[in-house]
């Protein structure tokens, strides 16, 4: 189980990875609202959800002044909207960055605007590495995730500065087992809802114009769940909003803007050694 940490304690804020199975490229969040908090970055390794939900409460537990602001993205923000649902006493605003969506239709829809966005080799490259996937060996799973997160990335951006996710290590099968009990949940008629009604903690979702995941499949379970939501659209913006061109200054200043009123203030008196 590995927290990285950033800034100076008391650390209020986590921000968390999506995937599953992509850690560590939340690391360029982190470092830039370090400058004026202290950020944890959980990095989740469990390979089934309600592992991971138990992995955060314990990082969470360990190591934040809580109740925490979570800051998710993509399969981090549903991590997220899964523990503020089952251990409300840690959690106290929610910011959602990307977040998937929550329907098989919705899903279906992310795929085929995916391929709309490919060109046709890359089209080709993509159903080719989908097969392949369901029959191969862990080494070879784990060059075609890389492979596959590559291709889908220029589906997923708009004007990106960078490629560089700064993922650590992708992990096909956490990856494939977490979504697979991610999916036989969405699936249960009415199973999301009552889960996520449970929620009562301020809701903040940040979500690009440009993002595949269409808002017809996030929004409305969240209107209905969440007493407390808001949505941020940014145009020109992708699944990654810090690595836009044309959004990463005002993706920065709605999250600064948001945090600054729910972090704890620091103890001028804390001076605790901290890893970073």
């Amino acid at each position: 189980m590995t927290v990285r940490k950033y800034g100076q304690p008391p650390f209020s804020v986590a921000v968390l990875h999506g995937g599953p199975g992509a850690p560590g490229y939340m690391a360029p969040v982190a470092r830039e609202l370090a400058m004026s908090m202290g950020v944890l970055e959980p990095l989740q390794s469990k390979d089934s959800l309600d592992g991971q939900i138990e992995e955060l409460r314990l990082q969470l537990r360990d190591n934040a002044a809580t109740p925490a602001v979570l800051v998710g993205s993509s399969w981090g923000a549903v991590l997220a909207l899964f523990l503020a649902a089952r251990r409300s006493e840690l959690v106290g605003k929610l910011v959602l960055i990307g977040c998937a969506v929550f329907d098989k239709r919705s899903s279906a829809r992310v795929e085929a605007t995916r391929q709309e966005r490919l060109d046709p080799k890359a089209r080709r490259e993509n159903e080719s590495i989908r097969k392949r996937l369901e029959t191969a060996g862990p080494a070879d799973a784990q060059r075609l995730m890389d492979a596959w997160g590559a291709i889908l990335f220029d589906a997923d951006v708009f004007d990106p500065i960078t490629r560089d996710l700064e993922v650590i290590e992708t992990q096909f099968e956490l990856h494939r087992r977490v979504w697979q009990d991610f999916v036989c949940l969405r699936d249960n008629p009415g199973f999301l809802e009552r889960e996520f009604s449970k929620i009562r903690v301020p809701t903040l979702v940040i979500h690009g114009e440009y993002d595949p995941h269409s808002m017809e499949g996030i929004r409305p379970l969240l209107t209905h769940c969440l007493p407390q939501v808001r949505f941020q659209i940014l145009p020109q913006c992708g699944h990654y909003p810090w690595i836009e061109r044309m959004a990463k200054d005002r993706f920065y200043a709605i999250l600064r803007e948001e945090l600054r009123e729910a972090i704890v203030p620091p103890d001028p008196l804390d001076c605790r050694a901290h890893d970073v």
